[in-house]
C-alpha cells in the first residue's frame, strides 16, 4: 500500500497497530485493548484527513498508483461477457482508448475509457492514457455501432489530456475530438459518462459528452491541469496548489456548477482503498440512470441532452 504525503499520520498508526498484534500473537501479552485504542484512533484520524481533503488532495488521490483504472472497472463489472473490440478501421489501434461490448445483468452495453497503465512498461504502451485521433476516431465507431444496434454506451474517463505530440495534431487532434463531440450530442441511445480519475482537457471531453455525468468523490474535471495552469499563470509549477482551488476542479464544484448530474461516494480512503465496493458502487449508478434513460424516445433522449449543453454557463441576472 502506498501513502500519500497527506496520508502519512495514517500510514504510522497503520504500523503500530500492525506491530502490536504482532506482539500480541508472538508472545503471552495481552494487548487488545492497545489494538483497540490505535485501531479506534486510526478511524478517528483517516475520517478527519478525508473530510477535509484540498482540492489539490483531491488531485493526488485521483492519482494514486493504487488505484483502479477503466479495464479494472470493466473486468469487474462484465466479467468474462466482455469483449474488447479493436482499431478505429483507419490508420491503427490506440492502446491508449478501448472499449468493447459487455453486459451488467442481462443489459448490454458499449463500455468505452481511457486506460493507463500499472508500471512503466505498461504506461508506456498505454501512452499514460492519452490517447492519439485514432484513440477518438475508435471510440467514435464504437459508439456508432452501439448506436446501430441500439445499446447504450458507457464511458470512463481518466486522462492527463489527449496526445500532444506533433504526429497526434498532424493526424487532426482537435477534429477528432470536435467530432466527438458533435456525433455525441445526437447519438440516439442512452449515454452515461464516469469520471473515475482525471478528468483534463479535451482529452477528457472526447468522450465525456453524456445524457448524465457522474463523477467519483476524488476525481477532478477542468479545462486544464493544476501544474499546467500554475505554470501558465506564473512561470513556475510551484504554485499548482493555487491553481487547484482556483480552477474548481473537484466534484462538488462541478455539482455546484451543474456541470455534472451526480458524485457517486468512495469509500473512506479512496476508491483503491475498497476496490470491490467501489466496483458495486459505479455499477449501480450506471443501472440507476440506464433505468431512466431507456423509458424516452432517441428524439427526446437527443433533445434532453442538446437542451443540458446548451443551458451550460448561463446566468441569470
Amino acid at each position: 500500500m502506498e501513502y500519500l504525503d497527506f496520508e502519512l499520520p495514517i500510514k504510522e498508526l497503520q504500523e503500530q497497530y500492525t506491530k502490536a498484534c504482532l506482539i500480541g500473537e508472538e508472545s503471552d501479552v495481552d494487548v487488545s485493548n492497545t489494538c483497540k485504542q490505535i485501531e479506534k484512533k486510526l478511524k478517528e484520524t483517516k475520517k478527519e484527513i478525508y473530510k477535509n481533503l484540498t482540492p489539490w488532495q483531491r488531485v493526488q488521490l485521483s492519482r494514486h498508483p493504487d488505484r483502479p483504472y477503466t479495464m479494472d472497472y470493466i473486468n469487474a463489472i462484465c466479467g468474462d461477457s466482455f469483449l474488447e473490440l479493436h482499431g478505429d478501421r483507419n490508420f491503427k489501434d490506440d492502446k491508449a482508448m478501448v472499449g468493447g461490448l459487455g453486459k451488467i445483468g442481462d443489459q448490454s452495453f458499449m463500455f468505452v475509457g481511457q486506460q493507463k497503465g500499472y508500471n512503466t512498461k505498461t504506461r508506456q504502451f498505454r501512452n499514460f492514457g492519452m490517447a492519439n485521433p485514432e484513440g477518438y476516431r475508435k471510440a467514435l465507431r464504437l459508439m456508432k455501432s452501439a448506436e446501430k444496434f441500439n445499446v447504450p454506451v458507457v464511458c470512463f474517463v481518466d486522462t492527463p489530456g489527449a496526445f500532444p505530440g506533433l504526429e497526434a495534431e498532424e493526424r487532426g487532434q482537435g477534429e477528432a475530438i470536435a467530432r466527438n463531440i458533435l456525433e455525441m450530442t445526437r447519438l440516439k441511445v442512452p449515454i452515461i459518462v464516469v469520471i473515475i480519475g482525471e478528468g483534463a482537457s479535451g482529452g477528457a471531453l472526447g468522450i465525456g459528452v453524456g445524457d448524465k455525468v457522474l463523477m467519483l468523490e476524488n476525481t477532478w474535471y477542468s479545462v486544464i491541469s493544476p501544474e499546467s495552469c500554475s505554470s501558465i499563470l506564473w512561470r513556475s509549477w510551484e504554485f499548482k496548489e493555487q491553481a487547484a482551488e482556483a480552477l474548481k476542479l473537484t466534484a462538488t464544484d462541478m455539482k455546484k456548477l451543474k456541470l455534472i448530474d451526480e458524485i457517486v461516494k468512495e469509500p473512506l480512503g479512496g476508491a483503491h482503498s475498497d476496490r470491490e465496493k467501489t466496483f458495486t458502487t459505479v455499477a449501480g449508478a450506471i443501472e440507476k440512470y440506464y433505468a431512466d434513460l431507456k423509458m424516452l424516445s432517441p428524439t427526446d433522449l437527443v433533445k434532453n441532452r442538446m437542451k443540458k449543453y446548451l443551458e451550460m454557463g448561463e446566468f441569470k441576472g
